[in-house]
């Protein structure tokens, strides 16, 4: 019997112009020749979806997507929509402002995208530059006017904090900034500084560094003021003016529901596995093209309930809605003793950083700001 709960569909394009120096994520330059292949082997990928199973979601990430031509972008939601039984109800595209073009907007309004997610990160010339990032502050705006005439029903802007000279003044002009396009969501991310990334190599340098006080300064600052500008916090780092704007896509992956993933790099958590695709689109082609589905699956896990139970509470926590541990329970009955995550969570309780109201569990203000740390500590007991 196929499952009645949403499936979610993520598509990563690898492709780049160019490496933004805070990026780790999987990339390539976008050869024609590589975009061809890439295309194939996604006809290849689709073919391989569950027949007849509803996709409720899908996101287009990256790498860029907008960064494919038009005719590209047609023939991959093409091939995909050919495997589904019936449209998704959410479709997210990632654009970044350079890539905005009318005759791609015009081609995924046709697919059926109903939702346009574009990396801003910031309208401070000198902060994009120390970024790595190609676009100007201009280009933003002409992004956006494209954007308003093609009139999608859902659009978010992404914008990064915490960057080197970055002042607190600037990231209240940013947040600001973005209110004022009216967007329908604002998701906001905390500068990470990954492992092989050029941000990276200048914090070994010693050229950058890292002031926790500071980013919680940043993050307290930036959820007071999207508050005042009409965006209701649902997430650690997302912010809607609306429910219905909120992204049912990551929502879904958050309440730990099934995805499938197609790309490069993508990962899955599918029919009782979690696995990834090879990361290095020369290998992921060989892999689709030689091997069946399941054998081309690397760092793959087979889940159990207590896996699912406990990764619920850890994504569930970072949501404002929170938990409720009877409903938990009875979507995972085989999660086996759940004891010393009772008594973690009535620690956190009795520390002001998570509020019980009967079995409901949400994190508190002050919870919100160690989220990380929440999560780390919750992990640390699935193997006990």
């Amino acid at each position: 019997m196929l499952s009645t709960l949403p499936l979610g569909v993520y598509c990563h394009v690898p492709f780049c112009a160019s490496t933004c120096d805070f990026c780790a994520f999987y990339q390539e330059k976008p050869r024609r020749g590589d975009l061809n292949r890439y295309l194939d082997a996604m006809d290849l990928e689709f073919s391989h979806l569950p027949m007849g199973r509803e996709v409720g979601t899908i996101f287009w990430g990256g790498g860029t997507p907008g960064l494919l031509p038009a005719k590209d972008l047609e023939r991959m939601g093409r091939s995909l929509l050919e495997r589904l039984p019936i449209a998704p109800q959410e479709w997210t595209v990632e654009m970044a402002p350079s890539t905005v073009k009318a005759d791609k907007l015009s081609v995924l309004r046709d697919l059926g995208v109903t939702r346009i997610s574009m990396g801003v990160q910031s309208f401070d010339a000198k902060l994009l530059e120390s970024l790595g990032r190609l676009h100007k502050p201009r280009q933003i705006y002409k992004a956006w006017d494209l954007l308003q005439d093609a009139a999608f029903t859902n659009t978010n802007l992404d914008l990064i904090f915490a960057i080197p000279n970055q002042s607190m003044q600037g990231w209240e002009s940013d947040l600001r900034e973005a209110a004022q396009l009216r967007p329908n969501h604002i998701s906001t991310y905390c500068l990470t500084f990954e492992e092989d990334t050029a941000l990276y190599v200048k914090l070994s340098e010693g050229k950058v560094s890292i002031d926790a006080d500071r980013e919680l300064q940043f993050y307290e600052r930036g959820w007071e003021l999207l508050g005042e500008l009409g965006f209701e916090q649902y997430e650690v780092s997302n912010f809607s003016s609306n429910r219905s704007s909120q992204c049912q896509h990551n929502l879904n992956t958050w309440r730990m529901h099934e995805w499938i993933g197609c790309g490069p790099s993508a990962a899955s958590q599918y029919n009782g596995f979690r696995y990834q695709r090879a990361a290095n689109l020369d290998q992921w082609i060989e892999d689709l093209s030689t091997k069946d589905e399941t054998s081309s699956r690397i760092e793959q896990t087979m889940l159990n309930d207590r896996i699912l139970f406990f990764d619920a509470v850890i994504f569930g926590l970072r949501m404002n809605k929170g938990i409720e541990w009877t409903q938990l329970q009875r979507r995972f009955p085989g999660a086996g003793s759940l004891l010393q995550l009772q008594e973690l969570l009535q620690k956190f309780v009795n520390e002001g950083l998570v509020f019980q109201e009967g079995t409901l569990f949400r994190l508190s203000p002050k919870g919100r700001l160690l989220a990380d740390g929440i999560g780390s500590a919750c992990l640390e007991l699935i193997s006990k």
